[in-house]
């Protein structure tokens, strides 16, 4: 099975709002909130998938032939690929019933520890989303990344006493949800964070912290402050607020800014392989990709998100062959122009 043929299964399942594209750049779902379209005009999804293409990769094979290596080692564990699956919540809402939050986790958790790399898991309403998204992290030894929303301090805790009963390696918190309209209006107050609040929080967490939602090279400084291990260059699909660049365009101010002292991961419209590899070569450590594992769980479960997981990192494989590099500490802002 080819991944086209995975989105031809998807297609009819994953309800009005998503189209099952074959390349997913947000023309077609637009502003439709909820749903896995942008707010407001919609344009950000869209100027996510753009600004990976504004960059250009350097074919360069006058050099050694070799073995090209792909893997990533991360806190202690070892990869197949620097591609991690993104955390996607309410899918029942967005695609269909076909999945609950449960059972999406649960197969694409044990469809990306297959494929050798890990998957995000989301966060909600219903604490039920986070226990089972936990549980299942755990049935699969701890290879998951549970995302916490922005919650009061004392609910944070309370999660993060799940984080560590599921042998999670790392957990991460998105900020940004700060725009979503639930958090909003929940009471007691959620949301924003200073760095103090998040400090606390941090320093509370059993495993090394990620703050997804970092934007700016000032917001990555307040992360450092704060004690993260870890940050996702994300605009969280442009579903937050509209008007914001695209995650490619402040990728190597913000890569500059950390210097290697912290990890980077950056989402938002990487859709191939060659993405992937400019994404790396623009000082991230690890890239995620969100919606078409959703496309790959509805298609075909498990073996999808192993589809498309091959399909990305062959694609990469073949974009290192012809620039270059041997592995990935050798991908570099030499092999890419704009």
């Amino acid at each position: 099975m080819n991944f086209q043929e995975v989105l031809n299964k998807s297609r009819p399942l994953v309800g009005p709002h998503c189209k099952a594209c074959l390349i997913c750049d947000g023309r077609a779902c637009c502003n439709q909130i909820p749903g896995p379209g942008s707010k407001g005009s919609g344009r950000v999804a869209t100027r996510n998938y753009e600004g990976w293409q504004d960059v250009f990769v350097k074919m360069d094979t006058i050099v050694p032939k070799g073995k090209i290596d792909t893997t990533l080692t991360l806190f202690g564990k070892t990869f197949k690929y620097p591609i991690f699956a993104g955390p996607v919540g309410a899918v029942a809402m967005h695609y269909s019933d076909l999945y609950s939050d449960q059972t999406f986790y649960k197969t694409l958790l044990a469809g990306a520890k297959k494929a050798g790399i890990c998957a995000f898991t989301g966060d909600g309403m219903d604490p039920a989303i986070m226990i089972d998204a936990c549980q299942e992290i755990k049935n699969q030894d701890g290879l998951g990344v549970p995302t916490i929303k922005p919650w009061p301090k004392e609910i944070v805790l309370e999660k993060l006493e799940l984080v560590k009963n599921s042998k999670a390696f790392m957990v991460a918190m998105d900020i940004d949800a700060a725009g979503l309209p639930f958090l909003k209006s929940f009471t007691p107050p959620a949301g924003r964070k200073s760095v103090q609040e998040l400090k606390e929080i941090i320093d509370a967490s059993p495993v090394p912290f990620m703050l997804k939602g970092i934007m700016s090279e000032e917001g990555a400084i307040k992360a450092l402050e704060a004690g993260a291990k870890a940050i996702v260059v994300s605009n969280h699909g442009g579903r937050v607020l509209d008007g914001t660049p695209s995650s490619a365009s402040v990728l190597e101010k913000i890569a500059k800014v950390v210097d290697g002292r912290m990890k980077i991961f950056v989402d938002g419209g990487l859709r191939s392989g060659v993405d992937i590899f400019k994404a790396l070569a623009m000082g991230a450590d690890v890239v995620l990709v969100a919606r078409p594992f959703v496309n790959a769980v509805y298609g075909a479960g498990e073996e999808g998100v192993e589809v498309l997981v091959e399909t990305l990192g062959q694609e990469l494989k073949d974009t290192m062959e012809m620039c270059g590099a041997s592995d990935l500490a050798s991908i570099d802002k030499t092999m890419i122009t704009r």
